[in-house]
């Protein structure tokens, strides 16, 4: 008599297994050898039968008290009727085992009977972590497979043992043990118990680089994430904890840094991590071989398709013989390549460099072979990572839909415009296989990120003012994209409060609307001699005119009351300010205007290549006041590397009245503060020298240019602090002829007045932004020293402002 058996499972009290490098105390449950494939090994046991060739006429199950018997018959591969050896009740044993349902398993066979005899794993009843402290539960919960209700097995429990310890070994942990433990409950249930020793961490206490000579060992560092841990490195303390991942990671980045800087024979020759005897910490080492600089040789596109001029693909190369070679600018001409191929109508291509190197001159030929690839259809786009995001938003920005063609250059665009939401922190789109050989995935992988912001800010000048906002927006109201804001501001110069609402996808079409309603009092008597109290609204619409283009209408209702103080009008005083006196009283203002806007930037948040520029014009005069306001700006990017990026903004504006009216003094430009730094809130611009530094007067005509550049603080990007060096230059003037004029109160002759000053001459300063994400939201500190104005213009040398997002 024989009998077959994949594992024993006898209910002993306080037997204890190893698992692995950790024991597993089973107080009622012990488990037998298993398979390398977690299938239990067969083995001997005592027999429920004999063993012969025959028909199943019947099938008898035993032991299962919670498993019903139907169940345990689904499994079976044997039936009533069929014919029965050795072989097959084997590979009935192996199915049932397969389904961890039971822990042990026999199965006899005599005079037609098929005897099944089970014992049934216990069902988890808690899971359990004992002796976590650096690792929070919640995240230990999210690694382990277990979970409450769910089947108990050794081969479940002896995995999560080996992921909680890989756990704590990547978050520099190297000596972390997890001893897991069952404890029995009534109704075959179990309590699993990970009971976890985290050990110290594992440091590093120094971090050699040899063979390096082109570089050296501290600009190498700069380069790796693996740091020696120091105490004053607390922000970044995972870094200068050992972890093999990183080590892997630190090998790619000084392969990119040597190969994005001519050398193309680079590699890391070894890695090796030493622990320390005493067993506090590693000391790592990269063993290097540079080998000597190259530079670009010849440069060659070659294409067999009759639609594309090789010459015109070869302009685009975005380098040429002779410069350094570098990796990235490879990159940078397949992706270049590839969305002009697109942009000629050829969704399916294939861009691939070839490479020639001549060691003995020091130079690589590069020639770029763009043929059509296969063709590929976008099967399904799948979107991840998105817990508050509604898909449909996402979706909504993909040039690309399930069933068209696959193109590269519009998968990239695609990337962009999801990027331009500014709901997430990263995104990223991945091809996945699809259902056939000529059908792809798409995975659009997003990391969301705050989109609500409660901000504050406040600027302090040299007259020490302090103005402060309050606001509280969210730019993804209710996970549909919508835009919801408002504000408040309260300040000795003004008091101020907006609402605001934008629908991305109004009428569920590519155009965006949005309605804005707001209510302010501007005292800025110290700047400008005047109050100004406004109400009104507008309504917007915008829609796009190609992918990289936008025009927008919008139509806007206001009504002004400008309040000047008597002080400055009584005609008994010495000085009559006739320049603001005749500003006085409550307007009308009706206007409609429109937008044109390009935008060839790669990232809309962030900008490191590309440029824009937008056009604004208002008519003013369907009722109450009349003036035409005209607007432009633009910008240009580029990214020498991820911590200098140069940009160059520029602005300018015009308004005239029409009709016989004049620009009123609230509807004129004033520059300063946040858009002109060095200089105070309206300081530079025409001004009524009699009424001091309250004599602003605005100007008709305005341009501003910032040349800024991004430099390194050389501090670690935990800090999350940047810096930036900027210089502003600009002029702001041109009042109208009759704003000039004044009554003199003795001849009542009516004569220009000296002390008005206006002309367009240059303002221009320089200085340092400091920007900090900081834990109570980005801080910014702007520090300015003017090099040109005139005599009469008001500076400040130092502005601050911040805000909150949740």
């Amino acid at each position: 008599m024989q009998n077959h058996r994949a594992r024993t499972a006898a209910m002993t009290t306080g037997l204890a297994l190893l698992l692995g490098t950790t024991a597993l105390v089973a107080p009622a449950c012990a488990w037998a050898q298993e398979t390398s494939q977690g299938a239990a090994a067969p083995e001997a046991s005592p027999t429920l039968g004999p063993v012969q060739n025959g028909v199943v006429d019947r099938i008898a199950v035993t032991g299962a008290e919670r498993i019903e018997t139907a169940t345990v018959l689904s499994y079976l591969p044997l039936q009533v009727g069929d014919s029965v050896d050795s072989a097959k009740i084997d590979l009935a044993l192996k199915a049932l085992f397969r389904t961890d349902l039971f822990a042990d398993v026999r199965i006899g066979y005599d005079a037609g009977v098929l005897t099944i005899a089970v014992v049934e794993n216990p069902i988890i009843n808690r899971v359990i972590f004992e002796g976590n402290k650096g690792l929070k539960e919640d995240k230990l919960r999210d690694e382990v497979s277990v979970r409450p209700r769910g089947i108990f097995t050794r081969a479940k429990a002896q995995s999560d043992v080996q992921r909680i310890v890989e756990l704590y070994r990547r978050s520099g942990r190297i000596s972390a043990n997890v001893t897991p433990e069952i404890i029995e409950l009534p109704q075959k249930r179990v309590d699993l118990i990970f009971k976890i020793d985290e050990g110290p961490k594992s440091g590093i206490l120094s971090v050699n680089i040899l063979g390096n000579k082109a570089f050296s060992d501290n600009d190498l560092r700069d380069v790796i994430v693996t740091k020696q841990s120091r105490w004053y490195r607390i922000l970044s303390a995972s870094n200068s904890n050992y972890d093999p991942d990183r080590i892997e990671y630190d090998k790619e980045q000084l392969r990119k840094h040597y190969r994005n800087r001519g050398y193309y024979d680079f590699r890391v020759a070894s890695a090796i991590a030493e622990l320390a005897t005493d067993k506090n910490g590693f000391a790592v080492t990269y063993t290097v071989e540079e080998g000597r600089q190259y530079r670009f040789g010849k440069i060659a596109v070659e294409t067999e398709l009759a639609k594309l001029d090789k010459n015109v693909l070869r302009a685009l190369v975005p380098f040429r013989s002779g410069q350094i070679y570098e990796d990235q600018r490879i990159e940078q001409a397949t992706d270049a390549l590839t969305f002009a191929a697109g942009a000629a109508g050829f969704a399916f291509v294939d861009v691939r460099p070839r490479y020639t190197p001549d060691r003995e001159k020091g130079v690589v030929d590069v020639t770029f072979d763009v043929k059509e690839g296969p063709r590929v259809y976008v099967d399904r786009i799948d979107i991840v990572g998105n817990s508050r995001t509604l898909d449909y938003v996402i979706r909504r920005e993909m040039n690309v839909a399930e069933g068209d063609a696959y193109n590269r250059a519009l998968v990239d665009r695609s990337k962009i415009q999801v990027q331009g939401l500014g709901f997430f922190k990263t995104v990223d789109i991945t091809e996945v296989p699809g259902s056939a050989p000529d059908r792809t995935g798409l995975q659009v992988k997003v990391e969301e990120q705050p989109t609500g912001e409660l901000s504050f800010s406040a600027g302090y000048s040299s007259i020490d003012k302090l103005v402060i906002d309050l606001g509280i927006s969210e730019r993804n109201f209710r996970g549909r994209g919508e835009d919801l804001r408002a504000r408040v501001s309260m300040g000795s110069l003004r008091q101020q409060v907006d609402l605001s609402f934008t629908q991305p996808r109004f009428l569920q079409r590519d155009m965006q609307a949005g309605i804005d309603a707001y209510y302010y009092i501007y005292d800025l008597s110290n700047f400008q001699a005047f109050k100004n109290s406004s109400i009104g609204s507008n309504i917007r619409l915008g829609f796009p005119l190609s992918l990289q283009s936008y025009g927008s209408l919008r139509y806007t209702l206001r009504s002004d009351k400008v309040e000047v103080n008597s002080s400055y009008c009584d005609p008994t005083q010495q000085v009559v300010a006739s320049s603001i006196c005749n500003q006085q009283g409550s307007f009308v203002t009706s206007s409609l205007g429109y937008g044109l806007r390009l935008d060839k930037r790669n990232n809309l948040q962030n900008p490191t290549r590309g440029y824009y520029v937008q056009m604004n014009q208002d008519f003013a005069g369907l009722g109450g006041i009349k003036y035409i306001r005209t607007e432009a700006e633009g910008g240009w990017y580029y990214g020498f590397n991820a911590d200098m990026i140069l940009s160059l903004t520029a602005s300018a504006g015009y308004i005239s009245g029409w009709g016989g009216d004049v620009v009123r003094i609230n509807d004129r430009f004033y520059k300063g503060g946040d858009d002109f730094r060095g200089f105070e809130i309206a300081g530079i611009g025409p001004r009524d020298t009699s009424l001091g530094q309250s004599g602003a007067l605005g100007g008709k005509i305005y341009t501003v240019g910032t040349v800024e550049l991004t430099v390194p603080t050389f501090l670690p990007e935990q800090y999350g602090i940047k810096a930036a060096v900027f210089t502003d230059i600009g002029t702001l003037g041109k009042l109208d002829a009759i704003n000039k004029l004044k009554i003199d109160t003795t001849t009542g002759a009516i004569i220009t007045d000296p002390l008005i000053r206006d002309n367009l001459g240059l303002r221009a300063s320089a200085g340092v932004s400091v920007f900090w994400k900081s834990p109570m939201g980005p801080i910014r500190l702007d520090f300015s020293r003017v090099l040109k104005k005139e005599a009469y213009d008001r500076t400040e040398l130092f502005r601050f402002s911040t805000s909150t997002r949740f």
